[in-house]
């Protein structure tokens, strides 16, 4: 229970930064050699739980949307054609090649490399991108939808970071900081629910609800952090930037690298 406690804190924690959940799990479950309920339904419900705060924190903004993308030429039906052009490549790419990348990818030495590369990806775009021209996420224009679309299927890698790899991506499109973050958390609802619709599809012969009070604690652990996490994230993003993220990154994949080399 407590492992499962532990799981959920650092999902909630890492979802919508960009040093990667998947990576930060992957490596935690190794050290606790946590094993969860059979079918994925562990995993699955904590990122349930961090989709659940984000739709929490946005709603007011999101049912704005829902009403006014119906009008033509309104800031909420840019918003909205903006959101779905770039969950379309991550779709796409994620249906063809979910299955090769978790045979192949997934184990701790892939994600210690990919945090430290990512960390210096950071730290160096930080550094040299232009002043921000979009502000706010209906400005974003398709191409550059579209752009961060591909950003984000590139975190299937674990390890990588899917807002890591979207805001990044924003902001060599010249999107500013929080409006980044922002297009970002949003990106992740229907990109979190479809992934999470396609591995309940996949393991539907192995669900089963035994350990319902580790899926339990997991899950409203993930989404008390991560309505935290988001709050604090959009407080004082445009402040402190991404760089320490991306010397966190590179701390984190080196000790972890140093760890496995021991054993």
């Amino acid at each position: 229970m407590f492992n499962a406690f532990l799981m959920g804190v650092v999902e909630g924690l890492t979802e919508f930064l960009p040093i990667s959940s998947t990576g930060h799990l992957i490596l935690l479950g190794e050290l606790l050699d946590f094993q969860g309920p059979p079918g994925k339904v562990f995993e699955i419900s904590i990122q349930l739980g961090a989709i659940l705060a984000v739709i929490l924190v946005f709603w007011r903004k999101l049912w704005d949307v829902a009403r006014g993308m119906w009008k033509p030429r309104t800031p909420e039906r840019y918003f909205a054609v903006n959101i779905a052009l770039a969950f379309l490549p991550a779709m796409v790419i994620g249906a063809t090649l979910h299955g090769t990348i978790t045979a192949l990818l997934f184990n701790p030495w892939v994600v210690s490399i990919a945090l430290i590369v990512g960390g210096i990806a950071i730290i160096v775009i930080e550094r040299t991108i232009r002043v921000p021209t979009i502000r706010s996420v209906p400005e974003i224009g398709p191409l550059a939808a579209i752009l961060i679309g591909f950003g984000q299927a590139l975190a299937m890698i674990p390890g990588t970071s899917r807002s890591g790899a979207t805001i990044i991506t924003a902001l060599l499109c010249g999107v500013d900081r929080k409006t980044a973050a922002e297009f970002s958390f949003i990106l992740a609802i229907p990109t979190m629910l479809a992934a999470a619709a396609y591995s309940l599809l996949k393991a539907r012969n192995e669900l089963s609800l035994e350990g319902i009070g580790q899926i339990g604690i997991g899950f409203v652990t993930a989404f008390v952090v991560a309505l935290v996490t988001v709050r604090a994230v959009l407080a004082v993003i445009s402040r402190i930037g991404f760089t320490p993220f991306g010397w966190y990154r590179i701390v984190i994949g080196t000790v972890m690298l140093v760890a496995l080399s021991l054993g």
